[in-house]
């Protein structure tokens, strides 16, 4: 099933079961998907989509970060609640190792010598592991390898 799709499925399912913060999320990414298609004046592919949900995922842990920050526990555990039902529509993280081994073929792939070579080597890796895996964290992994 497309990732549109069984957004809208969710959507139907928490109104019926009256699940106000589900609700109130997938609405969220629904209106955000929405604007993306609008502003380019094309459907997005469900890779696209992941894209969208993997920037609004980080949005709250950014967020959640400085509320716990400020003291303000409340608000922090509103926005971890709102990842939790954004986590459910990601795909299955990948491990360490399945990390570390795209990441050895990209730097082949891409043959890259050096620092000055980690813009192909990312181009090569995001494709493979957009929403499944932490890109700050997979950035700072190839800026190690290339050192």
């Amino acid at each position: 099933m497309a990732l549109i799709e069984q957004l809208k499925e969710e959507q139907k399912s928490a109104m019926k079961a009256k699940d106000k913060v589900r609700l109130g999320t997938i609405r969220l990414a629904l209106s955000e998907i929405k604007q993306r298609e609008v502003d380019g004046q094309v459907t997005l592919t469900d890779d696209e989509i992941l894209a969208v949900l993997t920037k609004m995922l980080k949005q709250r842990r950014d967020s959640v970060a400085q509320f716990e920050a400020a003291g303000r526990t409340d608000l922090a555990d509103a926005e971890k609640a709102e990842m939790d039902v954004l986590g459910e529509f990601m795909p299955q993280p990948l491990s360490d190792e399945e990390i570390a081994n795209l990441l050895d073929k990209a730097i082949a792939e891409s043959g890259a010598a050096g620092m000055q070579d980690m813009g192909k080597v990312m181009g090569v890796l995001k494709p493979l592991i957009q929403g499944r895996a932490d890109m700050g964290k997979v950035s700072q992994l190839v800026k190690t390898k290339l050192a």
